[in-house]
């Protein structure tokens, strides 16, 4: 802890200055830890709940990658919001490279929240998610456009999920000013920039498929090599 707030501020405070306020967090981070693990209890509750394929608690806290990139994430919020540089980012990038499922340390996230199957999802740092919501794989909860990269830190980029929201898979929902009624249900595919109203569904229309019989034969004349593989 005390390492990080060096690197940064040690051109700023003593060291002194710098051990105390490392004492300090470590301090509130034990102080939260009964209310994080509660959090915690109900993700699991969640998941269970959620997925007629979990056979138990235990097994959602074991084996989901949606619970553990969550776990982490938790944790790394709380120094997030103490201002602590570089490892709620490295917290959460490494569950990142273990489950495929990106949440960024400074989401907002409600209780109650669940990741199925989780691959792919995105959850950007201005994101605030409500109570009660699930996200299916390839979700991406992100902004509109990064072009004017710094400009753009610590501005709302990220939309808003209410509470008993559910987006299936591979939906993208973009944009700081979008907000997410509460109970919408966003179809899989869905791409999102304007707010949708509370108790609505949002439904992509299915594209045509044309499916072809094909009679044409395809047949390869060649020669077997020595390594008995045939040579086109």
């Amino acid at each position: 802890m005390a390492a990080s707030l060096y690197y940064r501020d040690y051109d700023k405070y003593s060291r002194e200055e710098i051990d105390s306020r490392a004492e300090d967090i470590c301090a509130e981070f034990f102080r939260r830890l009964p209310d994080i693990q509660q959090m915690l209890m109900k993700d699991v509750q969640a998941g269970y709940d959620g997925d007629p394929a979990a056979k138990s608690r235990e097994e959602v806290v074991f084996s989901y990658p949606g619970l553990f990139a969550i776990f982490v994430y938790r944790i790394a919020h709380e120094f997030y919001v103490q201002d602590v540089p570089f490892l709620p980012r490295i917290m959460t990038e490494y569950a990142h490279s273990r489950t495929g499922i990106d949440i960024n340390s400074g989401a907002t996230i409600g209780e109650y929240f669940f990741i199925d199957h989780g691959t792919g999802v995105v959850i950007g740092e201005t994101t605030e998610i409500g109570n009660y919501v699930k996200l299916y794989q390839g979700v991406t909860l992100g902004a509109l456009s990064t072009r004017s990269g710094q400009k753009l830190s610590g501005k709302k980029r990220h939309p808003t999920i209410e509470d008993h929201v559910t987006v299936y898979s591979g939906a993208s929902i973009l944009g700081g000013e979008t907000v997410i009624g509460e109970g919408v249900i966003v179809s899989g595919g869905a791409f999102v920039t304007k707010s949708v109203p509370p108790f609505t569904k949002v439904i992509v229309k299915n594209p045509e498929l044309q499916i072809k019989d094909s009679n044409v034969k395809v047949e390869l004349q060649g020669m077997e090599n020595k390594e008995g593989l045939w040579e086109i």
